[in-house]
């Protein structure tokens, strides 16, 4: 059967280092009916060195100089600022949850309490963060962006031996590309990952455009959904025009709970309206002609018809070669 996909509507840095847009973030996805507001948590200067130079989707969609440095820092929300969104997310009913993307703001996340932890594609081989992330006792998901399978064996070998159950852990496919092209999505890269990591759950960090990448790796299993989302696309930053708009969102979250409930537990069977369809639809074998009684029933005399009220058509060869039991009108259903 089918799990509820859980839909993390990432805020990422979309806030622009401002409290008062984060909190807008948060209850916009609320009201969109993502089950969890993501964030990321870091300290620039723990992050990057003053030599790191943007890449280039970074490069496009931001102003001032070429360094990350500088370009972090304005995005950065300070642990107190952290702690009032935690609280605001929770006074609201919406799971909230950040990414560490080092040890300092990892050891004050585990403060907060949140439900879960997330390791970024780019800290998938940071062996520090990975054995941190294991000891903590929370369920762990991992984007692999840019990662072989190698790689992605190798972190969940990490975090397995830091405490964690296979079942804690969740590999999402991802394309480390803001936005992603079609032909880079390579959906079928999440079937590979749930075959090579049995027990472990996957599912699919989407950057695309639009929403039909999610929905479809929806259909294809996933059970855990992340996209980034702004309040507007035209805003400055990094991740605005890979994301989604608020109203966009909502489509994302409706037409997923559409699949997801499409997608029932696989039995095949009639439901219960088509029960009660039934024999409204099937057929019945009826004469086709007036038949007296002691004729033979053949192919010349009898037809099916709507309703299945008589003898079902999937007894036509039973019947052929009977003689009749009595007299028949035309379009009356044959008895024994």
């Amino acid at each position: 059967m089918n799990k509820d996909c859980y839909i993390i509507a990432e805020a990422g840095v979309n806030h622009n280092g401002s409290l008062d847009l984060a909190k807008e973030l948060v209850l916009k996805a609320k009201v969109a009916g993502a089950d969890a507001v993501k964030l990321q948590s870091f300290k620039a200067s723990s992050l990057v060195t003053q030599r790191a130079k943007k890449v280039g989707y970074q490069q496009e969609t931001t102003e001032g100089g070429d360094d990350q440095l500088s370009m972090l820092k304005a995005l950065e929300l300070t642990r107190d600022e952290q702690q009032m969104l935690f609280q605001f997310g929770r006074s609201k009913g919406i799971d909230i949850f950040s990414t560490a993307f080092d040890l300092e703001s990892l050891d004050y996340l585990s403060s907060l309490e949140p439900p879960l932890y997330k390791v970024p594609s780019g800290e998938i081989t940071n062996v520090p963060m990975l054995q941190q992330l294991g000891k903590l006792g929370k369920p762990v998901i991992v984007s692999t962006g840019m990662a072989t399978l190698g790689e992605v064996d190798f972190a969940l070998q990490v975090l397995l031996a830091g405490g964690l159950m296979r079942e804690e852990i969740t590999v999402l496919h991802c394309s480390t590309q803001y936005p992603t092209p079609m032909e880079d999505v390579n959906l079928r890269a999440m079937l590979t990952l749930e075959s090579a990591f049995p027990g472990v759950n996957v599912g699919y960090s989407d950057h695309t455009r639009g929403v039909e990448v999610a929905v479809a790796a929806v259909a294809l299993g996933a059970t855990v959904i992340e996209k980034h989302f702004t309040l507007d696309q035209s805003m400055e930053g990094p991740d605005h025009r890979a994301s989604l708009e608020p109203e966009e969102l909502a489509q994302m979250v409706s037409s997923i709970r559409n699949v997801t409930a499409a997608l029932g537990d696989g039995f095949k069977a009639p439901t219960r309206q088509e029960l009660l369809n039934r024999n409204g639809v099937r057929k019945s074998i009826v004469a086709s002609v007036e038949i007296r009684k002691g004729e033979t029933l053949n192919e010349q005399n009898l037809t099916t018809k709507r309703p299945a009220s008589g003898i079902p058509a999937n007894r036509w060869n039973e019947v052929l070669g009977r003689p009749a039991c009595r007299d028949f009108a035309a379009d009356e259903c044959i008895e024994w």
